[in-house]
């Protein structure tokens, strides 16, 4: 005998009881937002962490904040934060400043917390507090070491090398990060009274200088540090770093957003020059020619006939052990925090498009457009291939770039142009042979056309 179907029968309020969420469903009436509107330190996606095991976004040395707060690796540097915070105590005068800037974190507990996208709840209050009073004071003590060589000289953590350049690489980290105004405010309140000549965020451009592509004279570091005083942390301040000075809503650009962009061989091949220029942000990149002249490429290789050329500007970008590091943590934060000006990622996108192939990264090299440390053309070539796996963009700020250089390449004349010069005009030593032998021809058909008219004439007498 067949059973009969089973009948559920909602449970369903009264008319007169309030209507809860629960009477249809069975989840908590209150959620926590899924992103609080002052997040900015964050866990990096797991897309983007796998493509190299996370070593990029891991602290080797030393912990800050609560992410790798409780990782047995990394314990061994607690001491040398307690080691930095009996100095600090000794190098402050107003001892009290100290003490509010505790009872300063404990009243703005869940605040601080809300800056982080994930919060360990292992770590209780109180941890939480003496973590992050200990976490500043050491950044501070560190950064004032370091605009100080007298304090330094005897620290093995600046005068080892290979530990100073860590301390540096794990500071910068997306997850390894502190609020930069609670170490604002921690600076403002202890050195308020004295004078020490700094604000913390020109000690922290001093720290991280060996980071910044474009070090330049004090008026426009000075420009610089206005432009970082709205930064949200550390790897933020290094973004910064990089960005153009000036930047329009119109810049990034919706429809070429998936323009690729040719390769540097085959621009090459079009007759574009690639051109190393200085006292400019890495990220401003500009393709110059003029309308009418650049029909004729194959003169610009003449040292006094530059106006020929078409020319695709681009600030020297250089290549060292920890840019990998340093770029797929700015390229994190972008994905999480800045998806809607995502300049670091638009670059990385260009440089990218541009190398393919050992070739690309030798004419890019030849022009010093790069300059690596790295073992080989190919293990650069690699590295700069593997930063864009998995990162999504929904604009490009060389959008309007990339479509007016593959323009240029797809143009038949200016292709043609482009193999005759390199041909023939690759250098000024062919162009001058080419020039004389033009002239020679000329001066040929002349003289035969001046003894074919004399014959002419003279046989018609």
């Amino acid at each position: 005998m067949a059973s009969s179907p089973i009948m559920y029968t909602p449970i369903l309020p009264d008319e007169t009881e309030e209507l809860h969420i629960q009477h249809i469903i069975n989840i908590p009436e209150v959620i926590k937002p899924a992103l609080h509107e002052i997040y900015c330190i964050y866990k990096v996606p797991p897309n983007l962490r796998k493509l190299n095991n996370g070593e990029s976004y891991t602290p080797q040395l030393i912990s800050i904040g609560p992410f790798h707060h409780t990782k047995e690796e990394l314990k061994p540097m607690h001491t040398q934060k307690q080691r930095y915070f009996h100095d600090f105590w000794k190098r402050v005068t107003n001892k009290n400043a100290l003490v509010n800037y505790k009872k300063f974190l404990k009243e703005n507990i869940e605040m601080v917390k809300n800056f982080y996208s994930e919060f360990d709840v292992r770590i209780n209050d109180d941890e939480f507090v003496d973590m992050i009073m200990l976490d500043s004071v050491f950044i501070l003590e560190l950064f004032l070491r370091k605009s100080n060589k007298s304090d330094r000289d005897k620290d093995y953590m600046f005068t080892t090398s290979w530990i100073c350049k860590t301390i540096q690489r794990d500071l910068l980290l997306l997850e390894n990060q502190l609020p930069i105004f609670l170490l604002e405010h921690l600076h403002q309140k202890v050195f308020k009274d004295s004078n020490n000549g700094f604000n913390f965020l020109e000690l922290a451009f001093n720290y991280f200088e060996d980071y910044n592509p474009q070090r330049s004279n004090k008026d426009e570091n000075e420009e610089m540090l206005k432009n970082c005083k709205p930064c949200k942390h550390f790897t933020d301040l290094i973004r910064r770093f990089y960005l153009p000075k000036e930047v329009r809503d119109d810049d990034f650009n919706n429809e070429d957003k998936y323009c690729v962009l040719k390769t540097a061989t085959k621009l090459n091949e079009a007759s574009i020059s690639f051109v190393k220029v200085d006292q400019r942000s890495l990220l401003e990149i500009k393709f110059v020619k003029v309308q009418i002249l650049n029909w004729f490429l194959c003169f610009g290789c003449s040292p006094f006939l530059k106006i020929f050329k078409s020319k695709l500007e681009i600030p020297q970008f250089k290549v060292d052990q920890t840019t990998e590091c340093v770029l797929r943590n700015l390229i994190a934060l972008e994905q999480c925090h800045y998806s809607e000006k995502p300049f670091i990622c638009n670059y990385v996108f260009l440089i990218d498009s541009l190398i393919n192939t050992q070739e690309d990264v030798e004419i890019l090299v030849d022009k010093e457009i790069i300059v690596h440390e790295l073992g080989s053309h190919v293990e650069l070539a690699t590295m700069i291939n593997g930063l864009c796996k998995n990162v999504v963009v929904t604009c490009n700020y060389y959008g309007k770039t990339s479509k007016s250089l593959n323009d240029h390449y797809h143009n038949r004349w200016k292709r043609y142009m482009g193999m005759l010069r390199s041909v023939y005009f690759r250098d000024p030593w062919r162009f001058s042979s080419v020039v004389v032998g033009v002239v020679i021809f000329i001066v040929a058909i002349v003289n035969f056309l001046r003894i074919t008219g004399l014959y002419f004439r003279d046989s018609r007498h």
